[in-house]
């Protein structure tokens, strides 16, 4: 990044071009001018977005009437090895192939214009914002924004082409997480150790371990903390009454879940419920 800059253009800037490896990429937020690129004329208005990269001739006029207000980002390609890769990306490349993919499209289309489709005007101010207060952080999300003002740019000259990476596929541990999860949160007045395993293919003391990993308890702590964060939720968003609440939640016995409820809350059912009813002043 050579240089980053906003402001008003009060006067027309005559034809140019960039050397090898440059590129200027324009933002105009507001006002009116012209670009003349490649021989032809372009109207500039609110929204208009363009790159000038190596040997394009181009001159941007301005409409003294309504001068352009415009944000000017100038940089240079420069190769980029493995290990700077590495560091940027993790040393698997992650999203390496989308990451490739961009540059092509990015260092390959020297010129492009056209109006802007993907909401980038509030990333360049915060580009703005960023680099003019210079807060603690700034040099990272100066780095973060420009990455989505490029990826923006390739979107809107590719007409938000799908990625070329396919979502990474998820592994049998990640499958029975979510089998896990799902049970917990959906079957939880069913399941027993017992029919999770069955479903996982696992062993019971097997499916005990993976519970325990993912939640740092056992099932059975597990699935009394779900039927008793539902409980509350019937409490404050209904008007059943403690025994239907007790039965929907799993429960044999309103007495049992009332103690159980007590242990976790410091309160009864009732009390709990209580405590949101607001008292009448006449």
């Amino acid at each position: 990044m050579l240089y980053i800059k906003s402001g008003f253009f009060y006067h027309s800037m005559p034809e140019h071009r960039h050397s090898n490896g440059s590129y200027e990429l324009h933002y105009i937020p507001s006002g009116h001018g012209r670009l003349i690129a490649t021989g032809r004329e372009f109207p500039l208005s609110p929204g208009s977005l363009y790159m000038t990269g190596p040997g394009i001739d181009h001159e941007q006029i301005t409409d003294p009437s309504d001068p352009m207000f415009e944000y000017c980002i100038f940089f240079e390609a420069l190769p980029s090895g493995r290990n700077h890769h590495e560091r940027l990306y993790g040393r698997s490349g992650g999203d390496s192939e989308d990451i490739r993919e961009i540059a092509r499209l990015f260092l390959e289309t020297p010129f492009w214009i056209g109006q802007d489709s993907r909401q980038l005007q509030h990333v360049f101010e915060k580009l703005a914002w960023e680099i003019n207060t210079r807060s603690i952080g700034y040099r990272r999300n100066i780095t973060i924004q420009l990455e989505q003002i490029v990826i923006g740019l390739v979107r809107n000259y590719t007409n938000n082409r799908p990625t070329l990476q396919t979502a990474p596929l998820k592994t049998l541990d990640d499958k029975r997480m979510v089998l896990i999860e799902n049970n917990i949160l959906y079957n939880y007045k069913h399941i027993t150790i017992r029919t999770l395993a069955d479903q996982l293919g696992l062993s019971v003391r097997q499916t005990e371990r993976a519970v325990h990993k993912q939640y740092g308890m056992s099932l059975r702590e597990k699935l009394l903390e779900a039927r008793l964060q539902e409980a509350a939720r019937l409490l404050d968003a209904t008007l059943l009454t403690i025994g239907e609440i007790s039965e929907q939640v799993g429960y044999q016995s309103s007495e049992s879940f009332t103690s159980h409820f007590k242990k976790r809350q410091g309160l009864t059912p009732s009390a709990y419920r209580a405590r949101t009813i607001v008292p009448t002043i006449q």
